[in-house]
């Protein structure tokens, strides 16, 4: 079992804009992701401090951190330009925290857009690989592949880790555009999980199993990326194991 410590810190992100950030790094880590939490739950959430708990058994450190309304409390999503000096601030943070570590960034639903969109503008320094849990490439039931544009400037490689049922990402517009990435875009497809990977009690698997098989395929992609510097072929596998 991989031994690791919690660590409460602050990121400067200007000369007014402090946030907060948990690193969590396993003296025996092979890589460390950071990652940014979605519109309307901060790096506390449940989802979140398991994700970053369960990757430390895998030996991947975690620095997860706040956008700035969401340190202030605020509902409203900062502008696009204030969360991606955030990301910057952040990837900064980490290549001071753990010296060495293969970085990978990204995040969970708009924290992982608002990385590649900071990635597609300009590269984030170290960073490897973008990992997207549940990339939200339009809103519920109004279908368009718009948010995903930038993509196509994102050169390094990417993992998208996806719902079947994610309403925010319709298959018809997913599939396309990850063929239109090529080789730096890898498609994993949890089966029956919807937006935030949980699956109906009708379903032949269980909230736990996907969540098994999405950590499973994060930490095999990371791993693989982090042994670079060959990058992988992109790919599509299902629920974490590769499709026939």
């Amino acid at each position: 079992m991989a031994t690791a410590d919690s660590q409460s810190l602050e990121i400067v992100v200007d000369d007014a804009t402090r946030v907060s950030g948990i690193l969590i790094a396993p003296r025996e880590s092979e890589a460390c992701f950071v990652v940014a939490h979605g519109a309307g739950a901060g790096m506390r959430h449940p989802f979140m401090a398991k994700l970053a708990n369960d990757l430390a058994e895998l030996r991947i450190a975690t620095l997860r951190y706040q956008f700035p309304y969401m340190e202030r409390h605020g509902k409203r999503p900062d502008t696009p330009a204030v969360c991606h000096a955030a990301v910057r601030a952040a990837v900064a943070a980490a290549s001071g925290l753990v010296p060495g570590l293969p970085l990978m960034a990204g995040g969970k639903s708009f924290g992982g857009r608002m990385t590649s969109q900071a990635q597609a503008s300009a590269p984030l320094p170290g960073v490897r690989g973008l990992v997207f849990l549940g990339f939200p490439l339009h809103p519920p039931k109004e279908p368009s592949d718009t948010r995903g544009e930038h993509l196509v400037r994102v050169q390094i490689p990417m993992l998208f880790l996806q719902g079947a049922r994610d309403t925010f990402a319709e298959p018809e517009l997913l599939n396309p555009l990850v063929k239109r990435l090529g080789g730096q875009a890898t498609l994993c497809l949890l089966r029956d999980a919807d937006h935030s990977f949980h699956v109906p009690a009708r379903s032949g698997v269980n909230d736990a199993e996907i969540n098994a098989e999405m950590l499973a395929a994060l930490a095999s992609w990371v791993k693989l990326v982090a042994a670079g510097p060959a990058t992988p072929k992109g790919s599509q596998v299902q629920s974490g194991r590769p499709s026939s």
